[in-house]
């Protein structure tokens, strides 16, 4: 069986921080597996940002299939923000890239590491319908109150627009520089 090449994610969210814990744990863990190993560390970024350059760069990689696997000292070194986080291992999966988390024991180079992973991966399929479904409740009884979604329109943007009624909605927009849905609101509340 030939060697598994992985990507090391290391995050440490301030810069007075030190990663070298993580790093050692995790090239032990590797060393033990006699798998090869690349390093992406991050210093003083927060893991509630999506784009992070050393993320992004090994996601790239992990693209290009490069990597049999992504190893992290836990799932909050990956991101702390969970529909970020679901995305990840959502692309990972699709990518038929493994994932393996020392905190919480979570390999899925394993068929249990797997079957844990499809759990996980139901549960945030859950969780992510129930936001959509309260997200969806909320907005409905917003309106029933007569309350109005959406950015306003200020009163410039408004003259703007009244100044483009004989156009198009389409050219209203690109003279305006705005939606062509903004120019349909306005010009449905103008009326």
């Amino acid at each position: 069986m030939k060697s598994m090449k992985v990507a090391l994610y290391v995050r440490v969210s301030r810069l007075d921080q030190n990663p070298d814990n993580q790093i050692a744990e995790l090239r032990r863990y590797v060393r033990a597996r006699d798998w090869k190993a690349t390093e992406f560390i991050e210093r003083g970024i927060s893991g509630s940002k999506d784009r992070r350059p050393q993320l992004d760069a090994m996601m790239k990689d992990v693209k290009r299939k490069r990597f049999d696997a992504v190893v992290c000292w836990k799932l909050d070194r990956l991101g702390r923000d969970m529909r970020h986080l679901i995305n990840l291992l959502d692309e990972l999966r699709a990518l038929d890239v493994g994932l393996v988390t020392l905190g919480e024991g979570l390999d899925t180079t394993t068929p249990a590491g797997r079957m844990a992973f499809g759990i996980f991966a139901s549960v945030a399929e859950f969780e992510r319908e129930r936001l959509r479904e309260r997200t969806l409740l909320g907005l409905d009884r917003a309106r029933a109150q007569g309350k109005r979604l959406g950015r306003p329109v200020d009163d410039g943007l408004r003259a703007r627009i009244a100044e483009c009624a004989d156009l198009s909605v389409r050219e209203a927009a690109k003279r305006v520089g705005c939606s062509t849905a903004t120019i349909q609101k306005v010009r449905r509340l103008a009326a």
